[in-house]
């Protein structure tokens, strides 16, 4: 006998990838859960399947840094914030915080397929009595037409987004005169894709070709140092009212021509935001 739920949760996330970098991924999540029946004839209430692998997931790998480390040129250490994550290749990153901002993977890549076995495991371990396995499906959102990856963090979060190495797959839909723009939402999708945005009150040290972005959170202290080159700063907090806000803006000076952005963060949310030239 088995239970499903579709559309259960998404997972948002930031990984290492060692020919990519720094790349921001959001996914879908749908569970099966097998086992018998119990004497009430279910296997499991509906209304506790969603809120306990939710909470297993938020209190695990969701709004973290995912690194092999086992790639080449990644090295972890201790250090006074909690974890030190450094790396060489395809180029040189450090980034510093509490532990539970990172999920180490003891493996040469990121994949969706090794990520899916791994919580499937975790969650088949902390199964309840009458249910035998818990099988997750995480897949990418089906996206036709213009996406991004990115990642980021936000100081000012009461929650896991202050983490500042986490990420999103979103979408980006670019409106002139009323008609939507995929040349140019193809352009500033490229641009975008696997960028790291931080707010320009954050910059602690910036070089021609290294920037280093620091703060305090409530989760304890964060720094993360990429080239210059991955960053786009914005001068208000990153959050996707401001990164909407902020396209809009860009696009609008760029163009000529008033536009209307909206900014997706991840799966199925976001924001809208409108600017003129």
């Amino acid at each position: 006998m088995a239970l499903f739920v579709n559309h259960l949760t998404h997972i948002d996330v930031s990984l290492w990838c060692p020919t990519k970098g720094l790349v921001g991924c959001s996914w879908q999540v749908d569970a099966q859960l097998e086992g018998e029946l119990g004497e009430d004839g279910m296997l499991f209430d509906f209304g506790e399947v969603k809120p306990w692998i939710k909470r297993t997931l938020d209190s695990g790998l969701d709004h973290t840094l995912l690194v092999p480390t086992q790639a080449p040129g990644v090295e972890v250490r201790e250090c006074d914030e909690g974890l030190c994550i450094r790396t060489t290749t395809p180029y040189v990153m450090e980034v510093r915080g509490p532990t539970e901002a990172f999920t180490l993977l003891p493996w040469a890549s990121i994949t969706l397929e090794r990520v899916t076995q791994h919580l499937s495991a975790q969650l088949t371990e902390q199964r309840p009595a009458n249910v035998e396995r818990v099988t997750l499906t995480l897949s990418d959102e089906l996206i036709n037409g213009a996406a991004y990856g990115y990642s980021h963090g936000l100081k000012r979060h009461s929650g896991n987004c202050q983490r500042i190495a986490h990420g999103h797959r979103s979408r980006l839909h670019i409106f002139q005169e009323q008609q939507r723009q995929p040349q140019l939402e193809q352009q500033w999708g490229a641009w975008l894709d696997n960028r790291y945005l931080l707010e320009e009150a954050d910059i602690a040290e910036h070089s021609e070709s290294q920037l280093t972005c620091r703060y305090e959170a409530a989760q304890g202290s964060f720094s993360i140092t990429l080239p210059s080159e991955r960053c786009s700063v914005l001068p208000k907090p990153t959050t996707v009212e401001n990164i909407a806000l902020w396209l809009a803006d860009q696009i609008a000076k760029q163009t000529g021509i008033a536009t209307h952005v909206y900014a997706f963060e991840g799966i199925d949310k976001g924001a809208t935001a409108q600017a003129s030239p």
